[in-house]
């Protein structure tokens, strides 16, 4: 019998907590109802009333990722164009443990999404809605003469995500030889090879 109304909207936030602790513990590749419920405590029956496939399951956990995403602390940027992308991209990369869970999660997910035309489309989609935003600070940078007056905004947010995502998994692989300082340094450096010259 499946939960009430009113039991499922209370059960809400005790599934969505044992997913995070799932795909934090062990990324998408662990994330199955079994795990779920085993974090949850309760049996995998119970669960498939709220997740009928691991499907359903794994759409939530990409929902549940990217809300969290949105809702995490961000930097507060110092001034418009150039300092405002710094920190956009500084707030993408793994500078601290829950960035790095949070990386490691989203990383884990590439798999899934390569192989599932739905769950691609909606990658996709993400990675429009951060280059249009990153668009964003790049055309004010052109406009106050911090990027080349010929600088094409579209393209270099296309390689400021290429360049932040690539560093994001060198971090994760590597994290003695890519530490905090390292990252900053070579986000400066990216971030130098694009701007105006004097």
């Amino acid at each position: 019998m499946p939960p009430a109304a009113g039991d499922r909207e209370a059960r809400r936030d005790d599934v969505s907590r044992a997913v995070w602790q799932v795909l934090a513990d062990k990324g998408f590749g662990g994330l199955t109802l079994r795990a779920v419920a085993a974090a949850m405590g309760v049996s995998t029956g119970l669960l498939m009333h709220y997740f009928p496939t691991k499907r359903a399951l794994v759409g939530h956990a990409l929902d549940l990722l990217e809300r969290r995403t949105a809702a995490r602390p961000r930097r507060e940027p110092p001034a418009p164009g150039l300092a405002a992308l710094r920190a956009a991209l500084l707030d993408i990369l793994p500078l601290g443990p829950a960035d790095v869970a949070r990386n490691r999660i989203w990383v884990s997910s590439w798999d899934l999404a390569l192989a599932d035309d739905d769950l691609g489309a909606g990658q996709a989609a993400r990675y429009t809605r951060l280059r249009s935003a990153l668009r964003a600070h790049l055309e004010t940078a052109r406009d106050l003469g911090e990027l080349p007056r010929q600088a094409d905004p579209e393209r270099l947010a296309a390689g400021a995500v290429a360049f932040t995502h690539g560093l994001v998994v060198q971090a994760l692989f590597d994290p003695g030889r890519f530490p905090e300082d390292v990252q900053v340094a070579l986000l400066d450096d990216f971030l130098s090879s694009i701007a105006a010259r004097p």
